[in-house]
């Protein structure tokens, strides 16, 4: 039996997958399309390219799922996760990381390892035979997209992302704006100063949201239907769910005094957040948009602060596709139809980049044992790393299937004293539960939470 395992894709998942097959001993082919196939939202051919934001988002392993899900990785050895300890930023509690120096190298890590290869190609197909594991992300090109859909009969599902624009820190007015993290979150003064903050009056954010809703905006193509991903809306959507959706969700002004006028409360604030470690690029957090660029320059200065902002990247929105996979694949992550090719990453409908990574981590990890003639047992549905895969392999109802971010929704409930009401407390025995299942899963010798 051949013991070389081919991906397709060399985002997260499919770095991640390398990483984990190659230190397994395999021979690892990673075909990636780019640069000579080119997407809307990537500018280098690098492995692991950071497309939106630069955050992995809640590092907190004991109150929340994606921290929790960080904590299995870095049990795993996750290539992802030491990379992104090692080019961290200050980001509250949140884990930050500086996208280029990120980027490469994890691409130089892969490359340099004598058992994995790199292949410049589109793969447009699915082959017949070999071990292969797609990871092509949701900018899956539109050739191999009809093959997946030829083979699996089904539509594919499609929903439109959003990315959010980055400033020029020297645009921005610190006479107007001050550092701060969300109620001083933080270990340090500079995790408690890792977000800059821009105050709205009433009138000010009255006046934005009108500008916001009469803004030119992209149009979709006739006979697309716009579908968000919740965690990943435009701002002019949440807008036009009501006037103050905004002020209740990324411009919320909780937890923030304003250094410059700490007697005024404002109505809301605007954050940014550092996004290399120079500290000369700001991400606007979640101000995923779809207006067009012209009208993002004018609204966006209306903002307190940005008077005179310069955008280093501007917002975008593109065309993301998913497959319905809780009809499609196995709890081994393999396509029913064709056992020898495995899917992971976003195009199985997880959304986030820890989350596709861990999804490749878990693909990865399957097609080990299964060249060597073993099987791995089912992944603990107590984990994060096993919410998440028994979510988009069977446990998520096929009608309504939508890309999913982990979260406790997904685990198992645990029997606690003091019932929901005591959510720091449950929080807790979700994680406890969930390492100690899945450090006895990684050993081999799992055995089942009482």
């Amino acid at each position: 039996m051949s013991k070389t395992l081919h991906i397709v894709g060399g985002g997260m998942a499919g770095s991640e997958a390398a990483w984990q097959a190659a230190h397994a001993g395999l021979d690892v082919v990673i075909h990636e399309m780019r640069p000579k196939v080119e997407t809307f939202a990537h500018h280098t051919g690098k492995l692991a390219e950071m497309v939106c934001s630069n955050s992995f988002r809640s590092d907190d392993d004991e109150q929340n799922a994606v921290g929790l899900l960080h904590w299995e990785m870095r049990q795993a050895e996750s290539l992802i996760m030491q990379t992104a300890d090692k080019h961290r930023l200050p980001a509250g509690g949140a884990l930050a990381v500086d996208r280029e120096p990120f980027s490469q190298t994890v691409n130089d890590t892969l490359r340099a390892l004598p058992n994995v290869s790199v292949v410049d190609e589109e793969i447009d197909h699915l082959p017949d035979d070999g071990h292969w594991l797609f990871a092509t992300g949701p900018l899956t090109s539109p050739a191999l997209g009809e093959a997946i859909q030829r083979e699996t009969g089904a539509d594919r599902l499609a929903f439109f992302d959003a990315i959010a624009p980055i400033v020029y820190a020297e645009t921005i007015d610190m006479d107007v704006v001050w550092a701060q993290s969300r109620y001083d979150k933080g270990e340090t003064e500079d995790e408690q100063k890792a977000y800059l903050n821009c105050p709205m009056t009433k009138e000010q954010y009255e006046a934005f949201i009108d500008a916001l809703l009469a803004a030119d905006k992209t149009e979709f193509h006739e006979g697309e239907t716009a579908k968000y991903f919740d965690g990943c809306l435009p701002i002019e959507v949440m807008a036009e769910r009501g006037r103050e959706t905004l002020r209740h969700g990324p411009m919320k002004p909780v937890g923030l005094t304003n250094a410059h006028k700490p007697e005024q409360k404002a109505y809301a604030v605007v954050q940014l957040r550092r996004d290399n470690a120079l500290g000369t690029l700001f991400n606007m957090v979640g101000f995923q948009t779809k207006m067009k660029y012209g009208a993002q320059t004018e609204v966006f200065r209306m903002i307190p602060g940005l008077e005179n902002a310069s955008f280093a990247r501007l917002g975008g929105i593109h065309r993301n596709t998913f497959m319905n996979s809780p009809t499609l694949l196995d709890d081994q992550m393999r396509l029913r139809s064709r056992p020898n090719i495995r899917f992971a990453g976003q195009v199985t409908g997880v959304e986030g980049y820890v989350e596709s990574a861990a999804m490749g981590l878990l693909a990865a990890r399957f097609a080990i044992a299964e060249l060597a003639g073993e099987s791995l047992p089912p992944v603990p549905n107590t984990t994060a790393m096993g919410a998440l895969v028994t979510h988009i392999t069977g446990g998520a109802d096929a009608k309504t299937f939508q890309p999913m971010n982990v979260n406790f929704g997904l685990f198992p409930p645990v029997d606690l004293k003091g019932g929901r009401k005591n959510r720091p407390a449950r929080y807790k025995a979700y994680t406890d539960r969930a390492k100690e299942d899945w450090r006895n899963w990684l050993t081999g010798s799992l055995v089942e939470s009482a």
